[in-house]
């Protein structure tokens, strides 16, 4: 079996009469049947082959089988966003009467699906803390038809057992769909603890440049199946072009999410000692909750850091601005160091109490920590909290 590493660089759709080295781009909407009766095999799916883009594409198909294996899946489908494949994975399988259970910490976005979108078409949900597993069993309905939990979460960084959370899925019969877009494959596998999907927003760490925007789901063959004829319908397929960013991304993952997390874990350790921070939460830091956890898990911390400064939300804003080096961006994931706060950004739709309920309070910071000199983060970080005092 080759390595995740060898995986990522050496899958590739067939070579061309060409044959080239580096796959090309396919920038076509559409491809060319044999034959009247070659065109009625591929619609009627009795042999492989690409019929249209918004279907299939030899550029996303090479995305997705590496993806495939890196998180140890049998099929997937790579979408037009992050945002797509959270809603698809789960639109694609849900109906009305259906019930959701859900991590109470999770991207801004896909809190608005659960609480704003899905309530329209009679699918319901129940949050959980993380925090407090022993709720979670008798929080399942008999309508309850998925588990879907970020881990870790964003930006709270919560971590949420994978191995207990397969347990409780199998015993219940439920679809557990996992984000695992902070960790990555490089971090932590779910199928390996018993996931049915793994959802990405590839526009983060699988990119890693900041240059296209993405999503996947990969998992069991039955349910990409039933995600696949959605897509195929709605439309939100990955273009051409971006599948190709994300496959030669993808080839330098393993580099990238190693360095990510030694830059990250290097600055927490010396923002803990700041006393201008009231606190500073990294997975591999012994102060984080769920440290024991984080390193049972997870091969590294990742490439985010959350910290509090003191003076509240005005200290806050007066810190953001004062970074020279670090952008200011509600990206994450970059090569290059970005700084988010996350209650007037990605998380603003939410109310104050449900912001507070998972700890993003006015003065949180979320840093998603680069590829930079590791010392010249840390210098700009530092002098913008004394700057900003």
């Amino acid at each position: 079996m080759k390595s995740k590493e060898t995986n990522s660089i050496r899958t590739q759709s067939e070579r061309s009469q060409h044959r080239e080295h580096s796959v090309p781009i396919y920038m076509t909407s559409s491809f060319v049947f044999e034959s009247a009766e070659h065109g009625r095999e591929l619609f009627a799916e009795e042999v492989p082959g690409n019929i249209y883009t918004r279907f299939s594409n030899p550029n996303t198909t090479e995305f997705v089988e590496k993806m495939c294996k890196l998180e140890n899946a049998e099929e997937g489908f790579a979408f037009a966003s992050g945002m797509a494949a959270v809603f698809s994975g789960m639109a694609a399988l849900l109906k009305s009467g259906d019930h959701v259970l859900a991590s109470r910490s999770l991207f801004g976005s896909t809190h608005q699906i659960l609480t704003k979108i899905f309530p329209k078409w009679g699918i319901e949900h129940t949050y959980v803390d993380a925090d407090k597993p022993e709720t979670w069993e008798k929080e399942i309905k008999p309508n309850t038809k998925m588990i879907f939990v970020e881990t870790p979460s964003n930006p709270s960084l919560e971590i949420i057992d994978l191995e207990w959370l397969g347990k409780l899925k199998q015993k219940h019969n439920l679809i557990l769909n996992v984000d695992n877009c902070f960790s990555t494959p490089i971090i932590q596998r779910p199928a390996d603890y018993g996931a049915d999907l793994v959802t990405h927003s590839a526009t983060k760490f699988i990119d890693g440049q900041g240059r296209v925007i993405g999503g996947i789901v990969v998992g069991k063959k039955e349910l990409i199946a039933e995600i696949r004829f959605f897509a195929r319908q709605t439309g939100p397929a990955l273009s051409p072009f971006n599948a190709w960013i994300l496959s030669k991304s993808l080839e330098t993952l393993q580099l990238r999410i190693e360095k990510h997390s030694a830059n990250a874990l290097q600055l927490a350790e010396t923002l803990k000692e700041n006393s201008e921070i009231l606190f500073v939460k990294y997975p591999f830091l012994p102060t984080h909750p769920s440290y024991e956890l984080a390193k049972k898990q997870m091969k590294y911390g990742g490439g985010i850091v959350t910290i509090r400064v003191k003076g509240g939300y005005e200290r806050a804003k007066r810190f953001l601005d004062s970074l020279n080096i670090c952008s200011l961006s509600a990206n994450l994931g970059d090569t290059r160091t970005i700084v988010t706060h996350p209650a007037s950004t990605t998380h603003s739709k939410l109310t104050e109490e449900e912001r507070i309920a998972v700890g993003i309070f006015p003065d949180l910071v979320r840093i998603s920590v680069g590829l930079e000199s590791v010392e010249d983060i840390i210098n700009d970080i530092k002098q913008a909290i004394e700057k900003s005092k």
